[in-house]
């Protein structure tokens, strides 16, 4: 088996949870064979947006096929 690591960057007006989870989410939507995701670093945006936005940033492993 070998893996490939990507990172994402979620998004929540939220909680961490909730932006974790748009992560996981997106993950599962665009990736297949998805094996584990790290939770790398948590962060709150205020800068561009109104009130606050957590974000989330994680790396996600996935198993490639063969021939990838």
């Amino acid at each position: 088996m070998v893996f490939k690591k990507v990172t994402l960057i979620g998004r929540s007006p939220d909680s961490f949870d909730g932006a974790v989870d748009d992560a996981i989410d997106r993950a599962e939507e665009t990736l297949d064979n998805v094996h584990w995701i790290e939770v790398d670093e948590l962060g709150v945006e205020i800068a561009s947006v109104d009130g606050h936005e957590y974000q989330a940033e994680v790396t996600v492993a996935f198993e490639l096929r063969d021939g990838e």
